[in-house]
C-alpha cells in the first residue's frame, strides 16, 4: 500500500486507518488447505531471510508472506515452484510497499548466499512468469491490509504517562515507548511464523500484539479505555489471540534459556539418554492472564504445537507433485520452470535470534 510515511501522525490518519478496516473486510478467506501447508514456515522464513537482507519495510515482508499464504491455499504447487512463488511474492510486495530503489534487482538476488545454499538460480522469465499468475490470482488487487499496516497507529497511544509499570507510575514514557516498539514488532514477526493467526482479522492480530507487548512488560490496564475506542475491540475480542502470542513467547524464553544453560554446562554423555517420559503437545496456559480461563473459537487448523519457533518436519511428506494443480478454477501453473532446487534444511531465521528476552522486566 503506497501510504505515506508515518500516515498515522498525520491529519488523514483517521480516514487511511477506518479504509483499511475497510479493505480489510474483502479480504480472501483463507481455508487452510494446501497440500504443502507443512512446508509453509520454511518459506515464511526464507521470506523473512531476504526481506532482511535488503532492509525491506515490514509491510512488505507481511503482505509477502500473506500473498503466499493465499496462494498456497488455493494451489498444489511443487517443492519447486515454490521456491520462485514465495520470492516472487516478495519481489511483488516490495514494488507495491517500497520505493523503486529499494525493490530488490534480479542479480543481487541471485548473489544472496541462502540462493547458493539451496542452489536455486532464478531467471527473469521465470519470475515474469510466477509474476503474472500472482496478479492474475488475486485480480491484480495488491491492496490487501496486514497487520503491520495497523501496528504504528496502535502504537501511537500504545503507552501513555497514566499507566503503571507494576502498580508504579512511569519514570521514563520514552524508554518505556520503545520497549512497547520492540516488543510489538517482536510479537508481529510471531503472528507471521503460523498459519492460524490467519483466522483472525489483521487490525485484531495487531491490536493483540500491543496488548501481549502490555502484558509482558507489565503495564496496567491491561487493556486501557483508550486503546478499547481506537480499535474498536474489547479485550474479550482479543483474548484468544493474545494468549496464542504469549504461548509462542514462553517457548522463545524457554528455549534461549536453555540454550544458554548449554553453553554454560555442557551435557556429559552419560546423561544424555533418559528414560521416555510424557509428552505434551500443547504446554500449560501461561499465567499472564490473571487465572482468567479463556476458550478458544473452534479453528479449521492444526493445533499449536508446544513452541510455535521449534524444529518442524519440513520434508514430512515424501512425495510433492511435480506439477501444480489449482484446487478450484484457477488457471495453470506453467510447467517449464527453469530452476535448479535442493531444499536444505537450513534455519537462518528464527525469531528468538533476533529477541532474545530471558526476562518481561524493565527499569522503570
Amino acid at each position: 500500500m503506497e501510504l505515506e510515511s508515518q500516515w498515522w501522525k498525520g491529519q488523514l490518519a483517521e480516514d487511511i486507518y477506518h479504509a483499511l478496516r475497510y479493505k480489510e473486510l474483502k479480504l480472501l478467506a483463507y481455508k487452510g488447505q494446501s497440500p504443502q501447508l507443512s512446508l509453509r514456515r520454511y518459506f515464511a522464513d526464507l521470506i523473512a531471510i531476504v526481506s532482511n537482507r535488503f532492509r525491506l519495510c515490514p509491510t512488505a515482508r507481511h503482505l509477502a508472506v500473506y500473498l503466499l499464504d493465499l496462494f498456497m491455499d488455493r494451489y498444489d504447487v511443487s517443492v519447486q515452484q515454490l521456491h520462485v512463488a514465495a520470492l516472487s511474492c516478495l519481489l511483488l510486495a516490495s514494488k507495491f510497499e517500497e520505493r523503486e530503489d529499494r525493490v530488490p534487482k534480479l542479480e543481487t538476488l541471485n548473489c544472496l548466499g541462502c540462493m547458493s545454499a539451496m542452489n536455486l538460480v532464478l531467471t527473469k522469465q521465470n519470475l515474469l512468469n510466477m509474476e503474472l499468475l500472482l496478479l492474475e490470482t488475486f485480480q491484480w488487487n495488491l491492496y490487501l491490509p496486514t497487520p503491520a499496516h495497523f501496528i504504528e497507529y496502535y502504537l501511537s497511544i500504545a503507552v501513555h504517562e497514566t499507566d503503571l509499570h507494576d502498580g508504579w507510575p512511569l519514570t521514563s514514557l520514552e524508554k518505556t515507548g520503545l520497549y512497547m516498539a520492540k516488543y510489538a514488532d517482536y510479537f508481529l514477526e510471531v503472528s507471521l511464523q503460523d498459519h492460524i493467526f490467519l483466522n483472525f482479522a489483521p487490525s485484531l492480530v495487531a491490536a493483540s500484539c500491543v496488548a501481549a507487548s502490555r502484558i509482558v512488560l507489565r503495564l496496567s490496564p491491561t487493556w486501557p479505555s483508550r486503546l478499547q475506542r481506537l480499535t474498536a475491540y474489547l479485550w474479550e475480542h482479543l483474548s484468544a489471540c493474545v494468549e496464542r502470542l504469549l504461548m509462542a513467547h514462553d517457548g522463545d524464553v524457554k528455549e534461549a534459556g536453555k540454550q544458554k544453560c548449554q553453553q554454560q554446562n555442557p551435557p556429559v554423555v552419560s546423561a544424555v539418554f533418559h528414560g521416555p517420559g510424557p509428552v505434551s503437545a500443547v504446554p500449560a496456559v501461561p499465567q499472564y492472564l490473571h487465572g482468567a480461563t479463556l476458550q478458544y473459537p473452534q479453528q479449521n487448523c492444526q493445533p499449536l504445537l508446544a513452541s510455535a519457533h521449534g524444529p518442524s518436519s519440513y520434508m514430512s511428506q515424501t512425495s510433492l507433485q511435480a506439477g501444480t494443480q489449482p484446487h478450484g478454477h484457477l488457471q495453470h501453473i506453467p510447467a517449464s520452470l527453469e530452476t535448479k532446487v535442493s531444499m536444505p534444511f537450513n534455519r537462518g531465521y528464527q525469531v528468538n535470534a533476533h529477541y532474545k528476552c530471558s526476562s518481561p522486566c524493565f527499569d522503570r
